[in-house]
């Protein structure tokens, strides 16, 4: 995902040019501190105060340049209107929150509405036209029968979330004021890995067929996991 993320910024924004990221629902900082350390100014948003923690520590180890282009604020992410005026922000990351979202948007117009003209929101889903996927891999048949019909699942935390449907959210983009530019599949082999998985040989080759299935139809469409990138009109 950092590969397609970078490869949209870089199609968008001038060489060099340092933008300003808002990642809302940073988790413990991963692409925050890697745009952070690319040259860009960024503010990681996030309400886990374990997170945010964890976020701090990883920063407070990183080099003086770096820590002074990065902010760390503990707040939800439907409450960017608080925090930040519109047009604030030349790109907004909000990867893996949308699944824990009830309604979703209102979040999304919130994001938008940070968004310069011509900015870029880059979205991480869980894919709800392949829920299918990973019990019916599983031999879990009843399990793949209910997922044809439901946006609900049940996460590897255990817990009961959602997904999103590709048709509804290009329709949600494109109502608030930031349609559709690109999108990818994320995981489209590896999903059904075990958690703590040892790293496998040929790491730098099953990165390559990802990124290539990513991108590729029919592949992208049953991912895990799809990588959405709209632009504020």
């Amino acid at each position: 995902m950092a590969r397609q993320l970078d490869e949209q910024i870089v199609g968008r924004f001038p060489v060099g040019k340092r933008l300003r990221v808002l990642d809302v629902g940073m988790g413990q900082g991963t692409q925050a501190l890697r745009l952070a350390r690319a040259g860009h100014q960024v503010t990681g948003l996030e309400q886990d105060a374990t997170m945010v923690a964890v976020a701090r520590e990883s920063l407070a180890g990183e080099p003086e340049g770096i820590r002074e282009r990065m902010r760390i604020i503990e707040g939800d992410g439907r409450d960017t209107g608080v925090h930040f005026l519109p047009g604030s922000f030349d790109v907004v990351l909000c990867h893996g929150v949308l699944m824990y979202v009830e309604e979703p948007d209102p979040l999304l117009a919130g994001l938008a509405r940070m968004l310069a003209p011509g900015g870029l929101l880059s979205l991480l889903v869980r894919n709800g036209d392949a829920l299918a996927i990973r019990p019916g891999l599983s031999g879990d048949w009843s399990g793949a029968l209910t997922a044809f019909d439901t946006v609900s699942y049940r996460n590897r935390l255990g817990l009961d979330v959602r997904a999103d449907r590709l048709k509804d959210l290009t329709s949600t983009l494109a109502g608030i004021g930031a349609p559709l530019h690109a999108w990818y599949g994320v995981r489209v082999f590896t999903d059904t890995a075990a958690d703590g998985a040892e790293v496998p040989a040929g790491m730098e080759t099953l990165l390559a067929v990802e990124e290539k299935a990513g991108r590729t139809d029919p592949y992208r469409g049953v991912a895990a996991l799809l990588h959405l990138c709209g632009v504020r009109g």
